[in-house]
């Protein structure tokens, strides 16, 4: 609950005895980026930033979900390219093919999807090839 500035009290004093009573109380102990310099000052300004570091921070994407998916198995293929071993080349295609082949049976909303699964045995020997086993 806030106090309201006494009569009399210069506001500068006021709000500096707030924060002093805080600190005390320890609400500002644990804050995150305390201490720490203000991130992107170096960047242009630009006024959607907020918007961008929310969608960052919570993982959110403005395409529409066909897209998204495109994107995601694209992301998909070039870390399976980098998998310490076949094995984990497989678990994440069938993953991402799993999500295709669900779009597939329920198209989702916006552009069509035009994306197949990925031959996961085609990459596994491509896989091969790259890593000389």
């Amino acid at each position: 609950m806030t106090e309201r500035k006494p009569p009399g009290v210069s506001f500068e004093t006021w709000v500096d005895k707030q924060i002093r009573e805080a600190t005390e109380r320890g609400e500002f102990a644990g804050l995150s980026g305390a201490g720490k310099p203000l991130p992107h000052l170096d960047q242009p300004y630009d006024e959607m930033w907020w918007i961008k570091e929310k969608m960052s921070r919570e993982h959110l994407s403005c395409l529409p979900p066909g897209l998204a998916l495109r994107k995601e198995a694209e992301d998909a293929l070039a870390t399976a390219a980098e998998a310490p071993t076949e094995a984990a080349l497989r678990r994440i295609l069938t993953a991402v093919n799993d999500r295709i082949h669900a779009a597939l049976r329920t198209p989702l909303e916006g552009p069509p999807l035009r994306l197949a699964p990925v031959d996961i045995d085609e990459e596994a020997r491509k896989w091969r090839e790259a890593h000389g086993s």
